[in-house]
């Protein structure tokens, strides 16, 4: 499912750029299937990121890396807990 002509691809790592937050206003119009399939994919994203080569001594490049990571940790406990309280397994 696409949600405001994107795919939950492209919305992860908008997610991840800042470009988009997370908060159950932005994720009351997912169903249970997208909402599951956004997780997933934001947990994917943060895998990739971290997988990346770290930057060592450009300090920018760390902050920037890190600010990515605590985005898509905080829009992945955002979507745990609206899951949560909606009662939808995300696993």
């Amino acid at each position: 499912m696409a949600i405001r002509g994107k795919s939950l691809k492209i919305i992860a790592q908008d997610i991840s750029e800042g470009y988009a937050t997370v908060n159950p206003l932005f994720l009351k119009p997912f169903d249970p299937e997208s909402l599951k399939e956004l997780y997933q994919l934001v947990m994917k994203t943060q895998a990739e990121v971290r997988g990346e080569k770290f930057p060592f001594g450009d300090i920018q490049a760390i902050r920037w890396r890190n600010m990515r990571l605590q985005r898509l940790h905080s829009a992945a406990m955002i979507i745990k807990n609206f899951a949560r309280d909606k009662r939808i397994r995300l696993v």
